[in-house]
């Protein structure tokens, strides 16, 4: 067997072992649904008499994500990009992004845009990378912001030694196996990643746009779900909700749905009810950020990314 064919096997296998934690995950939310569903129905009772001048400020904070992360990925670009057509690609990416696991659709969405735009596969996908950390980074340094501002609402969980020693024996391995045969592989990559990046911050102006476009994305899906429980009257501060979102957020990327599709919106229903919110205003709540975020923008999304397509601007 030729390493194209021991390559194309791999992807295979891991494609299928992707799929079958998505389903396992979908599945242990539907069932997790169908037990507690009179909260879930009398959460969307609530939702549907909720204050609408809240919602409509939930509305155009998610309108305003878009324009933020299309600024965000022209920070990462030392290049000039079309305005127009790059909004549009996020807005096409965030589409796609609910329908392929774990981010897929939004990086093969950006990274065609970028193609297209002039940009070399290995420019654009070092600008994915870069406005990735870049977003981790600013993820991190809020929730330190917000765990110093709102003490006791998160509590780690105690760890054992046997749980110890298991991290310490795969940082090991992973250590020597970079420091093996794939060292000068990833030394090559890391030396032409941190030339991208000193060269994207060499320009002030694009500096700014990366993180003011990544702050900004953050903090505006903070927003949604800050308005949507103050249209719910969520009795909650606006920091601890934010810190909720968050933590819920990063947990559930962990897990690879569509989205976040029931990761997140199971995390996020826990979080709320876990600091004393009512069961079926949580849920009223994780339903309107959820309807804003994903289910009314995704048709419009999957047009947006149709048409790109077929203008061959992806």
């Amino acid at each position: 067997m030729t390493s194209d064919q021991l390559l194309a096997t791999s992807r295979r296998a891991r494609t299928y072992w992707h799929i079958a934690l998505t389903l396992t995950v979908l599945v242990a939310v539907v069932w997790l649904a169908r037990r507690h569903w009179p909260a879930l129905e009398s959460g969307a009772v609530r939702l549907a008499v909720a204050d609408h001048g809240w919602l409509l400020v939930a509305a155009a904070a998610t309108l305003a994500t878009w324009p933020c992360s299309a600024l965000a990925l022209q920070g990462a670009v030392p290049r000039r990009l079309p305005p127009a057509q790059l909004v549009a690609g996020q807005f096409a990416a965030s589409a796609a992004n609910h329908v392929l696991p774990a981010g897929l659709g939004a990086g093969a969405v950006n990274l065609r845009l970028l193609m297209r735009c002039g940009i070399p596969v290995a420019g654009a996908a070092a600008a994915l990378a870069v406005k990735g950390t870049v977003g981790v980074i600013v993820r991190g340094a809020l929730i330190a912001v917000l765990v110093a501002s709102c003490p006791g609402v998160l509590r780690l969980p105690q760890v054992g030694g046997g749980h110890l020693v298991a991290v310490c024996a795969v940082a090991v391995g992973v250590a020597a196996l970079v420091a093996g045969p794939l060292w000068a592989r990833c030394r090559r990559a890391l030396t032409a990643l941190r030339a991208y990046v000193a060269a994207v911050h060499a320009r002030p102006a694009r500096a700014a746009a990366l993180w003011g476009g990544s702050l900004a994305f953050v903090t505006l899906h903070c927003g949604v779900l800050v308005a949507v429980t103050r249209a719910v009257a969520l009795p909650l501060p606006p920091a601890r909700v934010a810190l909720l979102y968050l933590a819920a957020s990063t947990a559930a990327a962990l897990l690879p749905t569509p989205g976040g599709l029931g990761s997140l919106d199971a995390v996020l229903a826990f979080a709320l009810t876990a600091v004393g919110a009512p069961a079926a205003v949580a849920a009223s709540a994780v339903l309107g950020y959820r309807l804003l975020t994903v289910w009314l923008p995704l048709l419009p999304g999957l047009v947006v990314l149709g048409v790109l397509v077929r203008r061959r601007a992806l």
